[in-house]
């Protein structure tokens, strides 16, 4: 059925941005009468635009991608097996109403733009099956709006960097913002966002992505060297590839394709890189979409932009060992999954120099990656040793990134580190408000569905050489540590940012982009200052005799007019809180010690002067509420290897 507008929000009303542009599923609302509804685009007639109605979806994690202890062995698994399709679904969860939305003359229209081009030239993401084979050194990309294959970029117009969330050196999001257009620039199909004033007047349109949410423009077709659609065994031989654009290896149509002791090299001068590269693996050296490909004892080097080392698309598995592989070029990650695809990896050898060339490396529609031993080492700008769009996993290896951030999770992604050696060198940039080590967050670029990110590592070291160790914002997070071994940056600013930003990239709208995180310590040493804003929501939970050496700090820099945010710390018996500066939080349950450096126990009041704990130390803590119990109740657990750890194939 159809309704009119007029006033009528249809039960979906939230605050402008609280939803859409904070990256945050239970943000609340900061004003009485900016609401918005969102839809999809079904008719223009004049100066009224009719949508399909919606929700923001509640993201779950696709099948696929759970962690599982019964994970079938490979030598099971068909050829090109993989339950998720390749691209992203909608954003939206239509009612099934629609509603006539009048622009006004004073209605100020935008568009969300993401880094290098229009945004939303979306549609569909590549099939499976047989692509239709460019010309090697072809002149056009695979670049599609409205299904018109694009002519290839000029040398150096190419995008910027999209594995940089702080702008120039690191991360892993294009640069985002918002520019103004016209009714005329709305097509059926955009995903919009309509604000409507209290008296139900269309004040702002803003297109979120034409024709959908993460329904990717996928590619018209793919070249290669060396195209694999049957079984096949291949030892000993050597692949070379030259052309533009082009795979040196495509493997497809339920392929089973195995590799041994191959060189294969990857090398161009005028090759695009950017979107189709990083979405759709197209110049990668090793390419699978629809089938399963094993690597073993190889030498894969590639000297292109866009030359992923081996890339995991759609349908195709990928399993990979005791290969080095080598990539110069930018947008050229070592191992990558993207648009659900699948890759595990034992005992590799991986070195990348580019820009947006993570070791390890997913991008737009995510998937599932598994690495088991193994040495990955990034250098260029915006390039983390593991950039997650996805679900990985990794056990017993060593990341470095020598000139970016260790590793940055963006919405709905995980990443799970189990005795693994990890250390970042983000440098200082203007762009950003602070230089981290690890980050989370929700760029706004289209790249990752919203959700909770999360981080967790037991055991191993964490090094950061420059800036504080984590940062989460514009989104939900869970962060677990247990019995690492953490490494500080001499001019470290904090333990753990939870605060909004005014990141140049558009990392949400300011005032409204604040992080909400779940972090627990167990049996874990840590030191430096934690930081929060009240538009955020932090819990904080130090267990098992687990210890923070810092000061609890609440800075509103970038919080505009407040919220209603809060830090809660809770420290069972047993732990220790060595309290550095006067602190401040909402809520402190503490069953064990709250000391100062000297050992003096720290005065605990309200801020009304009620005292809580008279201290002899000249620090003390001012909070809402206290209590002695220690409850922990709330604290998340480090998930297990054995949820992920795979058996080697026999093929490799």
């Amino acid at each position: 059925m159809k309704k009119k507008y007029a006033g009528v929000l249809l039960g979906i009303t939230i605050t402008l941005g609280s939803t859409l542009l904070s990256g945050c599923a239970d943000k609340e609302n900061t004003s009485d009468t900016a609401q918005t509804i969102y839809g999809q685009v079904s008719e223009i007639s004049g100066g009224t635009i009719t949508i399909e109605v919606g929700t923001q979806k509640e993201m779950e994690i696709p099948d696929d991608i759970e962690k599982s202890d019964d994970t079938e062995k490979p030598d099971d698994m068909e050829a090109g097996e993989m339950p998720r399709d390749g691209g992203q679904p909608s954003m939206l969860d239509f009612t099934g109403e629609e509603q006539d939305i009048k622009v006004e003359a004073d209605t100020v229209i935008k568009r969300q733009s993401m880094g290098g081009g229009k945004p939303g030239e979306l549609g569909e993401a590549p099939e499976g099956g047989t692509p239709e084979t460019q010309e090697s050194g072809g002149e056009q990309s695979a670049d599609r709006t409205n299904g018109a294959v694009q002519p290839a970029e000029e040398e150096g117009s190419e995008r910027p960097s999209e594995e940089k969330p702080d702008g120039a050196p690191d991360g892993e999001a294009p640069e985002e913002s918002q520019e103004e257009i016209t009714l005329d620039d709305i097509e059926e199909g955009d995903t919009i966002a309509v604000t409507l004033d209290e008296d139900g007047s269309v004040s702002e349109i803003l297109v979120m992505s034409s024709g959908g949410m993460g329904q990717l423009d996928g590619v018209e077709s793919y070249s290669a060297a060396e195209e694999f659609t049957e079984d096949i065994e291949k030892d000993g031989e050597s692949i070379t590839s030259t052309g533009t654009d082009e795979n040196a290896a495509h493997i497809f149509e339920g392929a089973s394709v195995v590799m041994k002791n191959m060189t294969i090299t990857r090398s161009s001068t005028d090759s695009t890189g950017g979107d189709n590269s990083s979405f759709y693996g197209v110049g990668a050296a090793v390419l699978n979409t629809d089938g399963v490909t094993y690597i073993s004892g190889s030498t894969i080097e590639t000297d292109a932009a866009g030359g992923a080392g081996i890339f995991a698309y759609g349908n195709g598995t990928i399993y990979a060992s005791d290969t080095k592989i080598t990539a110069k070029q930018d947008t050229s990650g070592g191992i990558h999954a993207a648009g659900g695809g699948t890759l595990y990896a034992w005992d590799m050898e991986v070195e990348t120099s580019g820009e947006s060339s993570a070791a390890i490396r997913s991008d737009r529609g995510g998937g599932k990656m598994v690495i088991d031993g193994g040495n990955y080492t990034s250098n260029g700008v915006g390039s983390p040793a593991v950039y997650s769009t996805a679900d990985i996993a990794a056990s017993n290896a060593n990341l470095t990134a020598n000139g970016s951030e260790a590793v940055c999770i963006e919405g709905l992604n995980s990443l799970h580190l189990y005795d693994c050696s990890l250390t970042g060198n983000m440098s200082d940039d203007e762009q950003n408000d602070c230089s981290w080590n690890v980050i989370l967050y929700q760029s706004m670029s289209g790249d990752s569905e919203a959700g909770n990110s999360t981080y967790e590592m037991k055991n191993g070291t964490l090094t950061a050489q420059n800036g504080g160790m984590f940062y989460t914002t514009n989104t939900e997070s869970t962060i677990t540590l247990s019995g690492v071994d953490i490494q500080y940056a001499d001019d470290s600013e904090f333990f753990l940012r939870c605060t909004g930003n005014n990141n140049q990239r558009g990392w949400g709208a300011e005032g409204e982009n604040g992080a909400d995180c779940l972090f627990t310590a167990v049996s874990q040493a840590m030191e430096g200052d934690i930081i929060w804003d009240s538009i955020s929501k932090l819990d904080f939970y130090i267990t098992e005799d687990s210890t923070l050496t810092g000061a609890i700090l609440d800075d509103e820099t970038y919080a505009k007019d407040g919220g209603d945010g809060y830090c809660n710390l809770y420290i069972d018996e047993g732990s220790t809180w060595t309290v550095t500066k006067d602190s401040v939080m909402s809520a402190l349950s503490c069953a064990g010690t709250v000391q100062d450096s000297d050992g003096k126990t720290v005065t605990i009041k309200d801020s009304d002067g009620t005292v809580y704990v008279k201290g002899d130390s000249s620090l003390q803590v001012t909070v809402d509420t206290y209590d002695g119990n220690g409850d922990v109740s709330g604290a998340s657990a480090v998930t297990a290897w054995s949820d992920y750890e795979t058996e080697k194939p026999s093929q490799i």
